[in-house]
């Protein structure tokens, strides 16, 4: 009885918060849900809730629903935010470059709150903090090699070691999805802390489980936003708790170890051979010369998990996609072989040089990653200064979500857009296609940092891949389905398939 008054005590709080909670959140929601000429709402929000529930289903599924309903640019109630969804190449365009003033900033995330690095790192940052993280990081990425021949080398080495892995795989079924994420992380760590790890290394296959795992919840998390106090409930119904548990391991066992590593053998006499390392000595530097700057171990931490996430899970995750979809069309696996073959042959590994001449599998990495788009928005950016976009006021506090899948699967750009045809992206001489509507690395000021890098990976890796092996399924005449999951980003469902090694390499 004694532990069950004592339970009782234990929770009112709890209830008597969520109780407060929702009349706030009320309060709130009754004074902003006025407007003049907001965009309209795809169904009526709920008390207290606004749009929350709704998500229940796939987000881009529903994403794709309301557009179809209310229109390319119409809002949401997200508890008491108010949330605008950007639909269409054009008004995406007017957003992201002709309205980039204003909407400089990120929006607030619960989990930076929690790990204390609100306006930190790179994805996170707002203002002159973001400024001059992304400026900082991407001299540093370009000063080694990215989109550059060095950077190829270095990930030629990797696809040499990933091809002897499916090579050991010895044909059989397999799910190549971990093997596929450590290859592809190892060039990111070869560039960030100037090393790359063992595919049997334990203790980094488990740091790429729990980049999945961050990736995965990320989704959910969100949702807390709005209501912080739901994260306290008994259990952890929205992962908050995984999600802090994965994203700590991450910063402690990767980005502070190898801070610490790097910086008790930093020289400022000698020229830095990883990303660590040049951001440190940049900051020293600008601590020297008195430079105000944001530069500090803090941002770096958030810096160095950007760059680890974002430099892993969509590359790896379009390999994968690219692999499926050779399943399902094994004519467009066939025709990529042949181009091979006639291009470069099996006398050696194609280079980056051979990109040029591998038009048809240049269109097949496009055609996967407009119809995959693993990356269904860009990320949510908050309106700074209130500005008119699409007939519709942008009030200053909203947050603005700029949904690329719109575009990416707009049958008025593309025709048939749900269907797989690389032939869109080649024109009738033969010569790559570059619409401006493709945009699966986004556009404008926050566009994808890692944009030239993850080009040159996928190029790299599938070509030498298609020329080596043939891709076949688990089973004959039993293919995978073509639907995936949605978290972070949009990934196929877990499937098997067969590696077969084309003659002349066994």
């Amino acid at each position: 009885m004694d532990a069950i008054l004592l339970s009782s005590f234990l929770s009112f709080p709890v209830i008597f918060g969520l109780i407060l909670s929702f009349i706030l959140l009320w309060i709130f929601f009754d004074r902003q849900k006025t407007g003049k000429n907001l965009p309209p709402f795809p169904v009526p929000p709920k008390i207290i809730f606004g749009h929350l529930l709704d998500f229940s289903k796939n987000y881009r599924e529903r994403l794709r629903e309301w557009r179809e309903k209310t229109g390319d640019v119409y809002s949401l109630r997200m508890g008491n935010q108010l949330y605008i969804v950007v639909s269409g190449y054009q008004n995406i365009k007017e957003l992201l470059i002709n309205n980039a003033e204003n909407i400089p900033d990120a929006p607030k995330s619960l989990i930076n709150d929690i790990l204390g690095e609100t306006n930190k790192g790179i994805i996170g940052a707002s203002g002159g903090n973001w400024k001059e993280q992304r400026a900082v990081s991407l001299s540093i990425l370009r000063s080694f090699g990215m989109g550059t021949n060095i950077l190829a080398v270095k990930i030629q080495e990797e696809v040499a070691e990933y091809l002897a892995g499916l090579a050991g795989l010895k044909g059989k079924p397999s799910d190549v999805r971990l093997m596929t994420n450590v290859s592809v992380s190892n060039i990111v760590c070869s560039i960030i802390v100037g090393k790359r790890f063992h595919h049997d290394d334990r203790e980094f296959v488990r740091l790429i489980g729990l980049l999945g795992d961050i990736v995965k919840y990320l989704p959910q998390m969100q949702l807390l936003i709005f209501m912080p106090i739901l994260r306290f409930l008994p259990g952890d119904f929205f992962n908050a708790k995984k999600m802090t548990r994965s994203v700590l391991d991450v910063n402690n066992l990767f980005c502070k170890f190898y801070i610490e590593k790097i910086e008790k053998d930093l020289s400022e006499n000698e020229e830095p051979d990883n990303f660590i390392a040049a951001y440190l000595l940049e900051m020293k530097k600008r601590e020297i010369t008195q430079i105000d700057t944001n530069l500090d171990r803090s941002n770096l931490i958030s810096v160095i998990r950007n760059l680890f996430i974002a430099g892993t899970e969509t590359t790896s995750t379009t390999i994968l996609w690219f692999m499926l979809f050779m399943l399902h069309y094994p004519e467009v696996q066939d025709k990529i072989y042949e181009e091979i073959e006639s291009k470069v042959g099996n006398e050696r590994v194609p280079g980056i040089y051979d990109r040029v001449g591998l038009v048809y599998l240049n269109a097949v990495v496009m055609e996967t990653q407009r119809l995959a788009n693993v990356a269904p928005s860009a990320p949510r950016k908050q309106v700074r200064v209130s500005f008119n976009l699409g007939g519709y006021a942008f009030p200053a506090g909203s947050v603005v979500v700029p949904f690329l899948d719109s575009v990416l699967h707009d049958s008025k750009i593309w025709g048939d857009a749900d269907n797989f045809r690389p032939e869109r992206f080649i024109d009738p001489n033969g010569q790559l296609l570059q619409p401006p509507e493709f945009i699966p690395f986004s556009m404008g000021r926050r566009a994808c940092l890692g944009e030239a890098m993850a080009k040159m990976e996928l190029f790299l890796f599938l070509s030498a891949v298609m020329q080596r092996f043939k891709l076949v399924p688990a089973v004959d005449g039993v293919l995978p389905p073509l639907d995936g999951e949605c978290g972070g980003t949009y990934v196929p469902r877990p499937f098997q398939l067969r590696f077969v090694e084309r003659r002349g390499w066994k």
